[in-house]
């Protein structure tokens, strides 16, 4: 499923995860729930894009809100380890300078993607991880929570059916939806200005100190003058293909559009590896591309003046 729109002025997209997500799947009530937690954080990013804020405020501000809302595997309401713990990594890029930062394995910092941008900002390091990662984040002034903040008793229940089932579950809702948890947001500001920001809790019953794609800069999230793009799926193919990075090359090397990028990465070169999942990208012109190939993706869109758009099967708008 693909959705391109194109515009101009600021520009904003968001997503939730991409796997089986069906109608039979979600009640009303919980289908709901998942757009007005995708069209709060589209609230949030244009807040600040209204108000001459940059492309990287306004994709911090909707990760922030996706990662407060439970419903979604990132921050609060993140997959559990094999260890029964939580372990969270994030990213962020400023597509005008190439600034980056990532961290990978943290655990007591309430918005990850805030503790990304402290390390591409306060550390002449890219990525931090660990207990390095959460000795930094004391430093910062950013918010820390006990461990138990992240804590949801849904997620602990998928992690007993991983386990029985002997399983590392690629997916949020491991046995209902099978969807791959992971939020992100892409932003062109007024100046013209490109950013990407992605989070995430990982996979249930994963091992310890396992890596996604989410935190590896050019593999989930990236950013450059030519788009920004943040990617949702099993991380592993999304690292051996660097879907994020190879969709700025393709642009700016091979002349594709963005449409005509996202599409051969996420529907061709992904697919013929077994990779499932999906990519929100936009360009320096504004164009739009919503793209997976998976039968769902929680995803939202919204320009300037315009109306927030959000949907979540693949033929919901």
């Amino acid at each position: 499923m693909t959705d391109i729109a194109q515009g101009r002025r600021w520009v904003l997209a968001v997503h939730g995860g991409a796997g089986t997500i069906e109608r039979a799947s979600l009640t009303p009530e919980r289908e709901a729930d998942f757009r007005a937690g995708l069209e709060a954080a589209l609230a949030a990013g244009a807040a600040v894009l209204d108000a001459c804020g940059s492309g990287l405020d306004a994709v911090e501000a909707a990760v922030r809100s996706l990662e407060d809302e439970p419903l979604f595997n990132a921050g609060r309401g993140a997959v559990f380890t094999a260890e029964g713990t939580i372990e969270l990594d994030a990213a962020v890029m400023d597509g005008a300078t190439l600034a980056a930062g990532a961290v990978i394995g943290v655990t007591r910092t309430r918005n990850p993607v805030s503790l990304a941008r402290a390390v591409m900002e306060r550390t002449a390091h890219v990525v931090l991880q660990g207990l390095g990662a959460d000795s930094f984040a004391l430093t910062t002034g950013l918010e820390q929570v006990d461990p138990a903040y992240f804590a949801t008793d849904w997620r602990w229940q998928q992690l007993q059916k991983a386990r029985q089932a002997g399983a590392v579950a690629l997916d949020h809702t491991a046995y209902e939806e099978r969807k791959y948890g992971t939020v992100g947001a892409v932003a062109l500001d007024r100046s013209g200005h490109l950013a990407a920001a992605t989070s995430t809790g990982g996979m249930t019953n994963k091992m310890w100190g396992r890596v996604g794609d989410t935190p590896l800069i050019g593999a989930g999230t990236y950013a450059n003058g030519t788009c920004a793009v943040s990617a949702t799926g099993h991380g592993e193919f999304f690292i051996r293909a660097t879907v994020a990075r190879d969709v700025a090359a393709l642009m700016d090397y091979a002349g594709l559009t963005l449409h005509e990028a996202v599409e051969r990465k996420v529907q061709d070169e992904l697919v013929r590896l077994g990779g499932r999942g999906g990519v929100i990208a936009v360009d320096r012109r504004g164009e739009v591309a919503l793209v997976f190939n998976t039968p769902g993706m929680y995803r939202g869109m919204q320009r300037e003046g315009g109306s927030p758009l959000v949907a979540i099967f693949d033929d919901d708008g």
